[in-house]
């Protein structure tokens, strides 16, 4: 009987983070411990962050990494946190986070916001924030095109500026001379993208 219960708790992984070395873990923990106790989750792994900011890229938070990977190697049920903004910083990158890991068959509890997507309604409010976060993706998209039709009428020029013809000659006649695009990149003083492009240019024109 003891076995049948242990095999029916859910194996949970606790997510754990604040932006300052300054503050601390503890109150998170302190919870996510009580949340799982109540429901009855085995705790399998902790993972925290400690000092790193929340718009940190994935290779940039070692605990979120490791999360992630527990995740698709099956070890764990459900994540934990305290808030939304323990994981990320925007919408769209908790449905994304969410769709990571519910493929893995994984659910995700967030404390403040009383989401449990084991739960129907926490489900239902995930399929709601996914509405949300493609409205937010077209509401930043319409104002990028709004600022670049302004930028245009006003002739304003978006984008990197043009190389100065001198310098463009100088490319041109390295690259014509056999130079890498690292070498060229380095006695000109213009990015390798550039030199790239000036390259494909060259070839485009030849043919």
């Amino acid at each position: 009987m003891i076995r049948e219960i242990v095999s029916e708790m859910k194996r949970a992984a606790l997510y754990v983070r604040v932006s300052q070395d300054s503050q601390t873990v503890e109150n998170q923990l302190l919870v996510l411990n009580e949340v799982a106790q109540r429901s009855g989750w085995t705790i399998v792994h902790t993972f925290s962050d400690e000092g790193i900011s929340g718009a940190k890229g994935r290779d940039k938070r070692p605990g979120y990494d490791a999360l992630l990977k527990a995740v698709a190697r099956h070890e764990v049920q459900i994540v934990a946190a305290w808030s939304v903004d323990r994981l990320g910083r925007s919408l769209p990158d908790l449905v994304g986070f969410l769709s990571d890991i519910q493929a893995k068959g994984c659910d995700l509890y967030l404390h403040q916001q009383a989401i449990d997507t084991s739960t129907p309604s926490g489900r239902m409010l995930f399929q709601m924030l996914g509405v949300f976060a493609e409205f937010e993706r077209a509401i930043l998209v319409s104002r990028v095109r709004a600022a670049h039709e302004r930028c245009r009428q006003k002739g304003i020029r978006i984008g990197r500026p043009p190389i100065p013809p001198i310098r463009l000659q100088k490319v041109e006649k390295a690259l014509k001379d056999g130079q890498s695009i690292r070498a060229v990149a380095a006695a000109t003083g213009v990015s390798t993208a550039t030199v790239q492009r000036v390259k494909r240019s060259m070839q485009t024109a030849s043919t």
